[in-house]
C-alpha cells in the first residue's frame, strides 16, 4: 500500500492549526452545510491527495482527504454505481474537515481509472437506455464479485491504519452510496474490530432471498449502524427494512434503519443524472442524512 510518488500528488493545505474537537465545532456552527464561512474555514486546512493503493487484484487509485494537523478516526467511502468523481471528492473532503481521514477509492480499479464518467456523461446518462444501462451494471459487477469487496476492504482500512494522520486508537467508519451499501455491511463483517461505525444511504440489495445477503453478515457484525432507505426502494421491495431490522436485533447490532418519506434512490449524491425529467438529488434530505452521519460518526468513533 503505497502513496504515489510526490510528483504525482495532489496537496491541499494551509497552515491553521484547529485541533479535531475544533473542526467539528466549526461544522456544527455551520449546520453541517458544505458552504458557509466557517465551513470554508475548516475545510481550508484539509490536505487532499490522489494515492495509490496496492490490493490482491492490482493498483486502486483513490482520493485521501485529511486535517492538515493531527492523528484522526480513519472512515472509508464507497461510491455509487458512477464511481469516484468530484461528487465524492467534495464529501470526503467535507467530512475531514469535520475532523476525520478520509479515503474514497475507486471502486472500478479493476477495469479503468476514475473517473469513469465524466460530467458530460453523468449529466446524460439515460436510465431508460439499454446501453447505458448495460454498461453501469458492468461497473457494478466488479466490486461485486464475491471476495472483492472483503479483500479490497482489508487493503483500505490497512492504508488507512498505516498513515500518521489515523488515530489507531479510534475505531474507522465507512458509509456507502447505492451499490455502496452492501459494501458497508461486508466491509463491518469482514473486519469487525476495527470497524466502529457503518452508514448506508439508497443502499441496493442490502436484503434478498440469495445465500449471500448482505443481511446474512449481521452475527459478524460490531458497528453501530445506520441505513437510510429511499421512498421508491422501499415501495419496491417493504419488506426489506422489517428484515433488516429483524437480523440486527437478533444478532443486538445496533441499527437505525429510516426511510426517507419523499427522497427517492441516489438522493445524496449531488450530481446525480435526472430520472424522467426529476431531479434524484434533494439537497434538504441530503443535508439530513448527512446530520445523521456526522452524529453516528461522534457517538462511535469519538
Amino acid at each position: 500500500m503505497t502513496n504515489l510518488p510526490d510528483d504525482h500528488e495532489t496537496a491541499e493545505t494551509f497552515p491553521k492549526d484547529p485541533s479535531r474537537r475544533e473542526f467539528v465545532a466549526f461544522s456544527a456552527v455551520a449546520g453541517l452545510a458544505a458552504c458557509g464561512g466557517v465551513a470554508a474555514a475548516a475545510e481550508a486546512d484539509v490536505v487532499a491527495k490522489d494515492v495509490v493503493i496496492t490490493t490482491a487484484d492490482g493498483n486502486c487509485d483513490a482520493a485521501y482527504f485529511y486535517p492538515a494537523t493531527g492523528a484522526h478516526p480513519g472512515v472509508l467511502i464507497w461510491t455509487d454505481a458512477f464511481g469516484l468523481r468530484p461528487a465524492f471528492r467534495d464529501m470526503g473532503r467535507r467530512l475531514a474537515a469535520q475532523g476525520y481521514a478520509v479515503l474514497v477509492p475507486n471502486p472500478f480499479y479493476r477495469m479503468a481509472k476514475a473517473p469513469v464518467y465524466t460530467a458530460a456523461e453523468m449529466a446524460s446518462f439515460d436510465f431508460q437506455n439499454p446501453a447505458h444501462m448495460a454498461k453501469l451494471k458492468q461497473f457494478i459487477a466488479s466490486p461485486a464479485a464475491a471476495g472483492a469487496a472483503e479483500a479490497d476492504a482489508r487493503a483500505y482500512t490497512a492504508f488507512l491504519d498505516s498513515q500518521a494522520s489515523v488515530n489507531r486508537a479510534r475505531k474507522l467508519g465507512t458509509q456507502g452510496y447505492c451499490m455502496g451499501g452492501p459494501l458497508v455491511l461486508r466491509t463491518a463483517a469482514a473486519i469487525p474490530d476495527r470497524i466502529g461505525a457503518g452508514a448506508s444511504f439508497h443502499g441496493g440489495g442490502l436484503a434478498t432471498d440469495k445465500p449471500d445477503s448482505p443481511h446474512l453478515l449481521a452475527p459478524k457484525i460490531k458497528a453501530r449502524l445506520y441505513i437510510a432507505v429511499a421512498s421508491n426502494d422501499d415501495q419496491r421491495q417493504p419488506d426489506a427494512k422489517d428484515i433488516l431490522r429483524q437480523a440486527f436485533a437478533a444478532a443486538r447490532v445496533s441499527a437505525d434503519i429510516e426511510v426517507y418519506a419523499n427522497a427517492r434512490h441516489g438522493w445524496c449524491v449531488a450530481d446525480m443524472p435526472q430520472q424522467n425529467g426529476q431531479p434524484i438529488y434533494s439537497k434538504a434530505d441530503a443535508e439530513r442524512a448527512w446530520s445523521k452521519l456526522s452524529g453516528l460518526y461522534e457517538s462511535a468513533l469519538t
